[in-house]
């Protein structure tokens, strides 16, 4: 019985919903807009990877090294395109 019992599952959610109380912390705290920055930034990145590898299986296939290179592919293009924003946009550069 102890086999069918979700463990990482259930641990994946107790952890999502942990970092989904910092963020609300972090919200009623007051904290300085670096520091509130900083901290909704690294729960918002550890709480995606959760929900990717606990939730959405990625690494529990043959072809998991692949599906893992194209969310790193997908993060590359996405930090270019908003530094790439910015340095247009704001920084007139």
């Amino acid at each position: 019985m102890k086999e069918l019992f979700p463990a990482k599952q259930v641990g994946g959610y107790i952890f999502s919903l942990v970092l989904t109380i910092i963020a609300l912390l972090v919200y009623f705290l007051d904290f300085t807009f670096p520091i509130a920055m900083s901290i909704l930034l690294v729960t918002a990145f550890v709480q995606a990877t959760v929900q990717l590898v606990l939730f959405m299986h990625a690494g529990e296939t043959e072809d998991g090294k692949a599906i893992y290179t194209n969310v790193l592919y997908g993060i590359i293009i996405a930090v270019v395109t908003i530094i790439g924003s910015l340095l247009i946009l704001i920084w007139d550069m």
